[in-house]
Parts: structure tokens; C-alpha cells; sequence
């Protein structure tokens, strides 16, 4: 097998990338820098949002369909591409080639959903107190759309914000993780060969990117051309851009962290259970927003289903991503493992029991699962850790349950494992999972691109992807049409010259 370093460069060129720049790119898969990309100067990232803000001008009248049709147009290049996207998309961020494949896979998806929404940007006709007119919701294009996202999905959370902006008249400016620069750029390039097959209706300025730190977020949240920041990251990144944009009276719409969890009740089909909870802490290394954190059993199966889940993890196959074999691959970087470290440490310093976690030694930063029963759900259990850390604890009746699951800060993702029809319609009622998402016989992990996807309290409220999510890219308009020779006001007042 080649170097991450001589595949990222054979991609490069097949994407028309230049790798001598001055931000590293570096392939967690050994850990070694690969190349180099230019890095935006706020200088240009500015010009790039006016930019933007000229191109909203444009089109915002270009009819709806029309605008789809880019968005199919970019569809039909990410299926030509996909084998060689997802292979960037593991080289840089590490996650398995499966699940590379998938990624891409969900950005295709998004894009046919998006298609067939530019013709379904629907409004209302509401009934009008008064005789002789016509009361009516309409939905028009909001503006330029910030979008920051990280680097665990480096492309596929673009994309569920990226096209439902351009089917909904909206100029998109992107600033990736500094962490996935290449794969961003190389996702750019595609869309930049569908704006050019579209023709002239598409604008200069219509998409564009902005690679850098953290600065370059601030820039794009500070902006006043900047209508909508959709932001994905940790909780402390969201408070941030959600100060700076709310400050200047903008929108944002939040993805942040999950401290997801799992029951597992005395009906479950158990050998499902485990299957689902092994991905859902496992997979990507634990480096998902949605991915499984807290496993909570009843007493009568803990023993023996948390015995099962060790062997799982001690047994799972971690290595390189590029191999298909692979089920595990490696932390995002040193800074990654320091933090999982810490944590490990200060759940042992609260009585925690701790299986796995241990480094193992070759380039590059891969570990073993670990699995921490803990005596109370405290300290580092109320905290997201992005690695692949498990708490597990035990209960005795479904409410407590339900009461451990939503005792965290975070509310993004949850499931319950019962084939009792009771508990799995209490788990989805109100009085339920307090959580965005709430799955049935399936893990916190692996959302569909039809519904949407997000969650409360900590995790920011925003909602992304499938269902009515493309609000956010758009502003609503209620308009009274009078039809009639009349004027009466409403609420019965009287105003007689």
C-alpha cells in the first residue's frame, strides 16, 4: 500500500490541486504532512462575501427549479467522482473507506432531495378575517449562507447546507475545518464544473471557500453580508459564533455536541442491541457528532451484555482506513488523544472502572475502545470527549432510564432497544427523550438524509438536511391582498375620514 502522502498527491492532481501552499495538510492515517494549501487572507475572504452578497442579486431571481437544476448538475459529477472523493475523505479525516464512501454517498442523496424541493418551496393561503381579501405566506431566498464545518464529516454537512442554500436563492460561502483543507477544495473544484456546464445564469461569486483557522469563521460570523451562519462543532465553537452573529441581528443555525445515549430493555433483541451500540461508540473511532457515548442496561442484563460489548471492542479491527477490512481507524490527531487521555484519567479519579483505551504504537494515533462503568453519571459523563469512550450504567424501571438519558447537557441523538410497544411509544412521546433525534431498535448514529437532523439544549437547536430544514435558508413574508372595494380594518376597528 502506497503513502497517505503519495495517494493525497495522486488525488491532487486528478482534482487540479495545487499542494504547494503555506497550511499543512496532514493525513491522520501516519500522522505526516502531505502537501501544503494556500491559506485565504481576510483580505480575500472579505472580497469573496461581498462577493457573495453581488451574487445574491443575481440569483435570487433565477427561478427555483432552474437553481435545482445546478444542484443536479453537481449530483451527477459527485457520482462520477465518488470512488476518488472518498478515498480524500479518508486520506484527510481518517474514517474508514466505507464509511468515506458513505459520506459521498450522503451527499448525493442530499443533492436529489434538494432537487426535487426547488419545486416544492411552498407557502399558505390563510383565511382572512375580512370580506374581500386574501391573506398569504410566501417564502423568498434570504441571502449569503455561511457555512463552518468540521472535520469529521468534512463534506457531507456542506452539502446538506450547500444545496438546500442554492435551491432556496442563496450564495454559499464555506469555511471547512483546517483540518480536511484538501477534500474541501477538491469538493469546490466539482462544484465549480457544474456552475460552468450550467451557463451564465449562475453568478460569479456564486460559491466559494475560505481555508484557515479559526479566524476565518470569526471573519464569516462578524460579516453584516452574511444573512445565515450554519455552524457544526463543539458546543464552545457554537457559543461563540452564536454571540458574534446574534450581536449584528443575523441568523444562525447550530449543530453542536451530542452526549449520546442508548437503553437497552429487558425485551430488547439483544444481539441487535449489540451490533448497533458497537458501531455506534466504535465507528469513525467515536469521532461522530451522534456517535454513542452513554449505555444505560437494565440490571437484569447488565453483566453479561456489557461482558459481550468488552469482547467486542477488544477483538474490533483497527488500523488503516484504506483497507477494507478495517472497522476502526485513527484519531484525528495528537490533540484528540491528549484529550481522550485526560478524560480516562479523571473518570478513574471518580471511581470509574475503565476497559481498553490504551494507545497502540504505530504511526499515526490509533486506540483501543474503551468502556467506563461508572458509579453515578457525573464529571466526565456530562461531557462530550470525541474519541471512543463509552459510560455505561445500570437501572431498574424506564423512567429512571429516561431520567439518566436526558441528565446531560447535550440533546442530540438517543435510542432505546425494547420490543415493548409501551416504552417504545413513552421513549418517542414528550415525556420522553428530550433529544432532537429518538430512534427505535436502532443506534444514536447513521441519520438518514430524509429527516432532519439536529437537537436542543447544548447542541445548539438547529436543524439541517431532510424535512422542512430548508426554512432556515429562506425568509418568510405574510401578505393581505384586498380585493374588493372596501377598506375594514381588523379587529373590528373604526377609522372614518
Amino acid at each position: 500500500m502506497k503513502s497517505p502522502a503519495e495517494d493525497i498527491e495522486t488525488l491532487a492532481k486528478l482534482f487540479g490541486l495545487s499542494l504547494d501552499g503555506n497550511l499543512p495538510v496532514v493525513s491522520p492515517i501516519d500522522g505526516r504532512s502531505a502537501g501544503l494549501v494556500v491559506e485565504t487572507t481576510h483580505e480575500d475572504a472579505t472580497a469573496k462575501i461581498e462577493l457573495a452578497n453581488s451574487a445574491f442579486l443575481h440569483w435570487r431571481k433565477v427561478p427555483a427549479p432552474r437553481r435545482g437544476e445546478l444542484v443536479r448538475l453537481f449530483g451527477q459529477l459527485l457520482r462520477e467522482h465518488k470512488e476518488p472523493l472518498a478515498q480524500l475523505v479518508t486520506l484527510e479525516c481518517g474514517k474508514p473507506i466505507s464509511e468515506g464512501l458513505g459520506e459521498v454517498q450522503e451527499m448525493i442523496d442530499i443533492c436529489d432531495f434538494a432537487v426535487g424541493l426547488s419545486r416544492q418551496l411552498y407557502g399558505l393561503t390563510i383565511a382572512s378575517e375580512r370580506p374581500g381579501h386574501r391573506m398569504m405566506e410566501s417564502w423568498h431566498p434570504l441571502g449569503v449562507v455561511g457555512i463552518i464545518s468540521a472535520f469529521n464529516f468534512p463534506v457531507a454537512v456542506w452539502a446538506w447546507n450547500a444545496t438546500l442554500a442554492l435551491v432556496c436563492g442563496d450564495p454559499i460561502v464555506w469555511k471547512p475545518s483546517e483540518k480536511t483543507p484538501l477534500v474541501s477544495l477538491a469538493v469546490q473544484a466539482i462544484l465549480a464544473m457544474a456552475i460552468e456546464d450550467f451557463g451564465k445564469e449562475a453568478p460569479e461569486g456564486l460559491s466559494s471557500i475560505l481555508i484557515g483557522g479559526a479566524d476565518l469563521g470569526q471573519l464569516l460570523a462578524d460579516h453584516p453580508a452574511v444573512s445565515l451562519v450554519s455552524a457544526t462543532g463543539s458546543t464552545a465553537m457554537g457559543r461563540s459564533v452564536g454571540v458574534r452573529v446574534a450581536q449584528r441581528f443575523g441568523r444562525s443555525l447550530l449543530e453542536l455536541g451530542g452526549n449520546n445515549a442508548s437503553i437497552v430493555t429487558p425485551s430488547a433483541d439483544l444481539d441487535l442491541a449489540l451490533r448497533a451500540c458497537a458501531f455506534g461508540f466504535m465507528g469513525t473511532a467515536g469521532q461522530r457528532c451522534t456517535s454513542l457515548r452513554r449505555l444505560i442496561v437494565h440490571e437484569s442484563l447488565h453483566d453479561d451484555f456489557v461482558t459481550r460489548l468488552r469482547a467486542a471492542a477488544a477483538s474490533i479491527r483497527i488500523g488503516d482506513p484504506r483497507d477494507p477490512a478495517t472497522l476502526v481507524g485513527p484519531l484525528v490527531d495528537e490533540a484528540a488523544f491528549e484529550a481522550m487521555a485526560a478524560t480516562l484519567s479523571t473518570a478513574r479519579a471518580a471511581g470509574g472502572k475503565v476497559t481498553g483505551g490504551e494507545r497502540i504504537e504505530q504511526e499515526g494515533v490509533y486506540v483501543r475502545p474503551a468502556i467506563i462503568e461508572m458509579p453515578h453519571q457525573s464529571g466526565p459523563a456530562l461531557i462530550e470527549t470525541f474519541a471512543p469512550i463509552l459510560y455505561v450504567f445500570r437501572y431498574a424501571e424506564f423512567e429512571d432510564a429516561i431520567a439518566l438519558l436526558n441528565g446531560v447537557p447535550q440533546g442530540l441523538s438517543s435510542s432505546v432497544f425494547t420490543n415493548d410497544m409501551r416504552e417504545a411509544e413513552f421513549f418517542t412521546s414528550a415525556t420522553g427523550s428530550d433529544c432532537g433525534i429518538a430512534n427505535v431498535n436502532i443506534g444514536t448514529s447513521g441519520a438518514e438524509i430524509g429527516g432532519a437532523f439536529g437537537g436542543e439544549k447544548e447542541t445548539g437547536g438547529g436543524r439541517e438536511s431532510g424535512s422542512d430544514s430548508w426554512r432556515a435558508y429562506m425568509r418568510r413574508q405574510t401578505s393581505t391582498i384586498n380585493y374588493s372595494r372596501d377598506l375594514p380594518l381588523a379587529q373590528g376597528v373604526r377609522f372614518e375620514l
